[in-house]
């Protein structure tokens, strides 16, 4: 075995004052890295609740137009713009990402690296404060006059700049305020992610020590980091071209809307990976655990995860093949839009090599770390059509787009989360999951998500377009059988929505009354599994502990147990 070498963090970090803590400052106004990504976690979960009821009003329009749905009332068209709005944008900047980077992010780097909390503590919960603030701002635009913003999650001039046509003047206002607010927490955020993990690492981590989710959550961080600022000056134009008369994107004044369209997807299709690599670096510990399997080619899967972020920058334009741009380039971007599926297939198929061979226990977060594989991989081969700029120009903002998006989407944002929180629950919380009540949550979730999704790859092959609030309006729209498959695709929504009611009885009733969970429920290998379950303040007040190998050394032949501790001197 290699000398290890001892990380940059040494003693530095065990200095924090671990003082009795009131109160505030333990829930309320917390330093602790860890509930921190409670707040993170719950208000994602929150957020999730609000986008999920949203997505339910709207197809319940569109399934049965005209009627009173329960809950909410007739969706008028305004409601409707607003509702698919939000439904979006919530999903995306207000659930992917902090629960996906931020609270699994601040939950798990210092646990996994073996430091007692991230570098710069004060940061951190001021990461989450601007949060919270950027989350009322956005809810609150449904309460001031003209309503909340219904130009499209995509925010495209003139919509979002001229009140007249987006009838929501000071929505509009709201809503880019509220995503300016978000970027600004997780810049933040990112800073301490990545700093805590190149200087507070355990004595004897190396940089291959490291597990593939904190590496991930790092990359991640920086890929949002190069790709936001864009995006941060074109929201400040377009809040100047909303509110002080300005003409950035005013055609008529000599701006052009089209700008918005490359400032907004420049930073977009990063944010795709920025919230895909964490979760591909959930499935990795999730499926190295449970198939008691080494990770197959863990500097392979490293070293595509920088490919992809890198050449992420250069696909941008294919959402802009119908936008007049000059068919050269289109072609250009056809190339890389083909080429980045390249790194994340040889990713999936990694992940797959892992299992061969393995001793595999079909537990719920196995489970759900193998639906990622299954529906990703459908979203992926998808994709491959609206690459090409041929096609698009007949696919371009059709359902095929709509489905293509949720089946890259939904894996990222609802399937990878529920495999990470069924794995660290015990760790979290210090109670085992009732297995059962999550395997039968698990099945009542990914067979509607089908049920909804599929079907509508078939409408948008027909040309049914998105956006468009009652299709009674357009007759080749209108006819039974596509009103059939709406219907059918409404009811598959509302099963899977009454299935995360299950979901949060099993979080409830395990917490208060499950099952006590040991230090290392899964046998796993990563330090986080030798703090307490849950870790108090500090992590491991007894000391941190020392990294002697890598977090993937399952099945090791010189090893009568079939995994191998990180901090297990040899």
């Amino acid at each position: 075995m290699a000398e290890s070498i001892p990380a940059p963090h040494a003693d530095d970090h065990a200095g924090h004052d671990h003082h009795e803590m009131s109160f505030s400052e333990k829930y309320i106004f917390p330093l602790d890295h860890k509930m921190i990504a409670m707040q993170y976690m719950f208000t994602g979960m929150f957020m999730a609740l609000i986008g999920g009821f949203f997505a339910y009003a709207f197809r319940m329009q569109l399934a049965f137009p005209g009627m009173e749905v329960p809950g909410w009332g007739v969706v008028s068209p305004a409601d409707y713009n607003s509702l698919v709005t939000n439904h979006g944008t919530i999903m995306i900047f207000w659930v992917a990402m902090p629960v996906l980077i931020a609270a699994f992010g601040n939950y798990l780097i210092p646990l996994m690296i073996g430091a007692d909390d991230m570098v710069f503590p004060k940061i951190n919960r001021l990461s989450y404060q601007i949060f919270l603030l950027s989350a009322i701002v956005i809810l609150s635009a449904f309460f001031v006059e003209g309503g909340a913003f219904g130009g499209a999650w995509t925010a495209y001039p003139p919509l979002s700049t001229k009140a007249e046509y987006s009838l929501t003047g000071l929505g509009s206002t709201l809503w880019i305020t509220a995503v300016f607010l978000e970027f600004v927490a997780f810049l933040l955020g990112g800073i301490n992610f990545i700093t805590t993990c190149m200087n507070s690492r355990a004595p004897g981590m190396k940089m291959w020590d490291i597990p593939m989710v904190v590496w991930m959550i790092v990359i991640a961080s920086i890929l949002f980091m190069l790709s936001v600022g864009p995006l941060l000056a074109g929201g400040i134009m377009m809040l100047f071209d909303q509110n002080l008369g300005t003409a950035f994107f005013d055609p008529d004044r000599g701006g052009d809307p089209i700008l918005w369209q490359h400032l907004f997807w420049f930073f977009g299709h990063p944010e795709v990976y920025v919230v895909l690599l964490p979760a591909v670096g959930i499935v990795a510990d999730v499926m190295t655990t449970f198939s008691r399997k080494k990770l197959f080619g863990y500097k392979t899967v490293l070293y595509t995860a920088i490919g992809t972020g890198v050449l992420s920058f250069t696909v941008w334009a294919h959402h802009q093949f119908i936008a007049g741009i000059d068919p050269r380039m289109a072609n250009v971007f056809t190339v890389t839009t083909l080429l980045i599926s390249v790194p994340i297939a040889e990713m999936m198929f990694v992940y797959i090599a892992t299992l061969y061979g393995g001793s595999i226990t079909l537990s719920t977060p196995m489970l759900w770390a193998l639906a990622f594989i299954f529906e990703f991989l459908i979203g992926g081969i998808t994709g491959i059509f609206l690459g090409a700029s041929g096609n698009d120009i007949f696919m371009h903002d059709t359902y095929f787009v709509l489905a293509h998006f949720h089946y890259t989407f939904y894996p990222i944002a609802i399937i990878g989360t529920y495999a990470g929180f069924t794995y660290w629950f015990p760790k979290m919380f210090g109670r085992m999951m009732n297995d059962s009540l999550g395997k039968l949550h698990f099945w009542l979730t990914v067979l509607p998500f089908n049920g909804i999704f599929l079907p509508l790859f078939v409408l948008g092959a027909a040309g049914q377009h998105r956006r468009i609030y009652d299709y009674q309006n357009f007759p080749e729209l209108a006819l039974p059988w596509m009103q059939d498959v709406r219907q059918f695709a409404t009811i598959c929504l509302l099963i899977m929505l009454g299935a995360q009611l299950l979901f949060f009885y099993n979080v409830i009733t395990s917490w208060m009354s499950g099952e006590k969970a040991p230090k290392n429920p899964w046998k796993a290998n990563s330090l986080e599994w030798t703090a307490d379950s849950p870790p108090p303040h500090g992590n491991w007040p007894e000391g941190l502990p020392t990294c002697y190998r890598g977090p993937y050394e399952y099945s090791h032949p010189d090893r009568e147990d079939d995994y191998w501790p990180q901090n297990e001197p040899a």
